[in-house]
């Protein structure tokens, strides 16, 4: 059951400025609700279609697809906290320690710390 569904089950009504819909709890509110969940359905099937057929496409086309192997992103989560990393390992605090600060584990700031050559 859709939200607008749900939303009209529990005596709600749905009103809106632009398209000028207001739906209530009547048969008429319902087979709009109905017509507006089938609708959305078919537009998710149609983008799942075209998604896969334009990845079947590239396969074809002899295009590997995703990353490839052994390839590091160039961007990794703690990027934005570098100056700060090394603010706190200049102040002498342990690894442990900076890792509970930026809310992250011991291990994800030491492959950090490699890979950008801080530590």
């Amino acid at each position: 059951m859709g939200i607008l569904q749900t939303c009209l089950a529990k005596n709600c009504q749905v009103i809106t400025i632009k398209e000028n819909y207001h739906l209530g709890n009547d048969i008429q509110s319902q087979v709009l609700a109905f017509a507006f969940g089938l609708s959305a359905q078919i537009e998710r099937n149609l983008i799942s279609q075209r998604t896969k057929s334009s990845l079947d496409n590239r396969r074809a086309a002899g295009v590997r697809l995703g990353r490839p192997m052994g390839a590091e992103a160039k961007k990794l989560k703690l990027t934005k906290n570098a100056k700060k990393i090394e603010e706190l390992l200049a102040k002498g605090l342990k690894k442990a320690q900076i890792a509970r600060i930026l809310g992250v584990q011991r291990m994800t700031l030491n492959r950090f710390l490699k890979r950008s050559g801080l530590g």
